[in-house]
């Protein structure tokens, strides 16, 4: 798989959970990647947790977060 196939997997799995009402509540860079943790707004809901492995996914997560940080200002 190409590396460009990598990051497409991810950056889908990403788009997929924000489309289901997911928000992004934390990141944890490690060796081996980010874990990014994602939760539903109601209380009680379960959190996902992603590991993205390609550089370009983690700041695509990044990129989401920054933006949701400036409209919220």
């Amino acid at each position: 798989m190409s590396a460009y196939d990598d990051f497409a997997k991810e950056k889908q799995e990403i788009d997929d959970l924000l489309l289901q009402g997911y928000a992004v509540t934390g990141m944890l860079e490690t060796l081996d990647g980010a874990k990014v943790k994602f939760d539903q707004g109601e209380p009680g809901s379960e959190s996902v947790e992603l590991l993205l492995l390609t550089a370009d996914a983690r700041k695509y997560v990044t990129t989401l977060v920054f933006a949701g940080l400036q409209k919220a200002q």
